[in-house]
């Protein structure tokens, strides 16, 4: 017999149904059991009876066991309905039960919420953290925004293009991830910080508009908001400008969150340049709702922008504040050419900010290869350190790029403010520990030495 799922079972009343899941709650009452059984799309309580051939494996049947019953769906007598609870009117009278996973005794309780739970468990056992029903409903919830920005894209004559895994190590703000090459011996790949380049890269190649959900890797110091894997809605278009990008991203997130049910506080979304933001909040990343937005889930969306290009590093130079490939606001484009007013130079940066996240950031582009290699430059690289860091990136602008902007939306950001958690694990399927080890896989640990000899690689304790 065909599955029916949960939530369709109310179109089946008197009917028989083959329905699977998991056991949420089991009650053996002796002469009958019932069982809570929950599948993708809700749950229902099925009842075992007396002269149920399916009894005597319903008394040794588990929680969390993965099922099959087939039964018939009946219509609850009103004494019995369960007022506000889903399918509260009806359960299904059960004629067969197949046990299709035992389960053993969960480590933590799976019905109630698993925040609570000490990290490293929920992270050793996350396949069954994800089984509970807030883990459900946040990882669900991202593929629809997903879906739905996707779709939007779509709309807009974007194309999606995927871009390589293992590329080149560039300077674009945080430390590499890197992987040896076994082919080249003593080289290295790096995993992508973000596919920049390869994205602008695509603009010359005339795709005009870009998108791709893409997975960005960065070794930075980990937070509540910040691992070393994140997912982005990348986005590059060309023969724009600012106005443009910004707009396309405001009318994207206003009807994907409405769709999913949300308020936007602000429509269009207020503005501030980096130097109003600093004095009127003390930081770029604020929130705009009061007290009781804040209890409703009110959604505050702002752009910052108008942000310095550099600031002074450590040991007195300069070094991007944002993204080296952008471009500079026009009226600053002359100064950056003949590297004067470093400390005033504006550029054509944007971030998107809500309820006191960074949810996105982006920027015109430098297209002219004078611009781009007069950042590096002010930067102390030296035009032999510029060929080799960016060159290819220097004589694709020499072949007709068109002027282009884009901008990278943090799928897991925008997830946080929708669901309101306060950590980046709770909407990631299998995130990192707070110590940097992968859930329910043991990473990071020791090569065996046949792999470190097929690499070239020799391990050096470090000293302490």
């Amino acid at each position: 017999m065909e599955r029916t799922y949960i939530k369709d079972l109310k179109d089946h009343v008197g009917e028989s149904v083959c329905i699977r899941g998991w056991i949420s709650v089991r009650r053996d009452q002796g002469k009958m059991v019932f069982f809570d059984v929950r599948d993708m799309t809700g749950s229902v309580q099925t009842v075992v009876l007396t002269k149920s051939p399916a009894l005597e494996v319903a008394k040794t049947t588990t929680r969390e066991s993965a099922i099959s019953i087939m039964g018939t769906v009946n219509k609850r007598p009103g004494k019995n309905i369960t007022v506000g609870v889903e399918n509260g009117d009806i359960e299904v009278s059960v004629g067969s039960l197949d046990v299709l996973g035992a389960s053993d005794v969960p480590p933590f309780e799976i019905t109630e919420d698993t925040s609570m739970v000490d990290e490293k468990t929920r992270l050793q056992y996350r396949y069954l953290d994800l089984r509970s029903e807030r883990m459900q409903k946040n990882i669900r919830l991202r593929s629809e925004f997903v879906r739905a920005c996707r779709e939007y894209l779509f709309a807009k004559k974007f194309t999606e293009i995927e871009t390589p895994l293992l590329t080149e190590s560039t300077p674009e703000g945080s430390r590499d991830f890197v992987v040896p090459s076994r082919l080249h011996p003593g080289s290295f790949y790096a995993l992508p910080q973000s596919p920049q380049q390869y994205k602008q890269l695509l603009m010359v190649a005339g795709m005009e508009r870009y998108f791709q959900i893409a997975r960005a890797v960065r070794d930075e110091d980990l937070r509540a908001d910040r691992g070393f894997e994140h997912s982005q809605i990348d986005i590059e278009m060309s023969f724009v400008e600012q106005e443009d990008v910004m707009a396309i991203v405001e009318d994207m997130m206003t009807e994907t969150v409405e769709k999913l049910g949300f308020k936007v506080r602000e429509k269009p979304f207020p503005r501030f340049t980096y130097a109003e933001a600093m004095e009127k909040f003390g930081a770029d990343k604020f929130d705009l709702r009061t007290d009781d937005e804040k209890k409703t889930g009110v959604l505050a969306y702002a752009w910052v922008h108008k942000f310095p290009f550099f600031e002074k590093t450590p040991e007195g130079g300069w070094t991007f504040t944002h993204n080296p490939f952008s471009a500079p606001l026009p009226e600053h484009a002359d100064d950056l050419l003949h590297g004067r007013n470093i400390e005033h130079i504006l550029t054509a940066q944007y971030d998107l900010v809500c309820n006191g996240f960074e949810t996105a950031g982006g920027s015109i582009r430098a297209h002219r290869p004078g611009i781009l290699r007069a950042v590096y430059k002010t930067m102390g690289y030296s035009d032999e350190r510029i060929e080799d860091s960016i060159g290819h990136m220097l004589k694709a602008f020499t072949y007709g790029a068109p002027p282009h902007g884009g901008i990278a939306i943090g799928i897991e950001r925008v997830l946080m403010n929708l669901t309101g958690e306060s950590y980046l694990r709770e909407v990631q399927a299998f995130p990192m520990t707070r110590g940097g080890q992968t859930a329910v896989m043991n990473a990071p640990k020791p090569l065996q030495g046949k792999q470190l000899n097929e690499l070239g690689i020799e391990i050096k304790k470090k000293k302490v």
